[in-house]
């Protein structure tokens, strides 16, 4: 499986194969033909405190980093369990998220483990 990280205000194409929005909240303006999701999996998404401290003026990506894999393994551990099995079976699966840093972000995590979930 190939796994991709897109922004939800980036166009959805074809080679996108299965899109699963990410964040918790829709994304702003954007319509549900527009986003092209297949799978809405808000319950991986971090909570609303985490997504709070995540884009709070000098928030550091390592720790929230940590705190969200945390959260992955604790509270949000059999959404995660559904999310896998759900992309099984999948060639190819973007990640769709809103956040305007493409670099620091809760996907790019959630990536990290779902590679090492998927093996």
């Amino acid at each position: 499986m190939e796994l991709r990280r897109k922004r939800a205000y980036d166009n959805a194409s074809p080679a996108d194969g299965f899109r699963v929005l990410v964040d918790r909240l829709w994304p702003r303006g954007v319509s549900k033909e527009r986003a092209a999701i297949d799978l809405w999996a808000k319950d991986v998404a971090p909570t609303t405190e985490l997504r709070r401290a995540w884009h709070a003026p000098g928030a550091d990506f390592e720790t929230n980093a940590e705190r969200y894999r945390a959260q992955l393994e604790s509270e949000s551990a059999e959404a995660l369990s559904e999310l896998v099995d759900e992309l099984r079976g999948h060639p190819v699966v973007t990640l769709v998220y809103a956040v305007h840093d493409t670099e620091h972000n809760h996907a790019i995590v959630l990536e990290e483990v779902l590679r090492r979930l998927l093996g």
